[in-house]
């Protein structure tokens, strides 16, 4: 049996083909969903500290995917 993923591949995100973040990424500009994942930092850390019993590291673990999911895609403007 393996276990689930609920910070990498979360199972209601990854049915079918495409996963959903994938999907987001290619309707928006590139700096709307820079800010989309802004957004989803901000909120994992505004709430980590009352959602979950164990003190909230699940949902810090959230706002760290999105951190390397928005600094690996930074464009740099030359």
């Amino acid at each position: 049996m393996t276990s689930q993923d609920n910070v990498n591949s979360p199972a209601h995100y990854t049915r079918g083909k495409y996963e959903v973040i994938d999907i987001i990424q290619a309707s928006m500009s590139h700096e709307g969903f820079q800010g989309y994942l802004l957004g989803n930092m901000t909120k994992y850390l505004m709430r980590c500290q009352y959602k979950h019993q164990d003190g909230g590291s699940e949902d810090l673990k959230k706002l760290i995917w999105y951190a390397e999911k928005f600094i690996a895609n930074i464009r740099v403007e030359k």
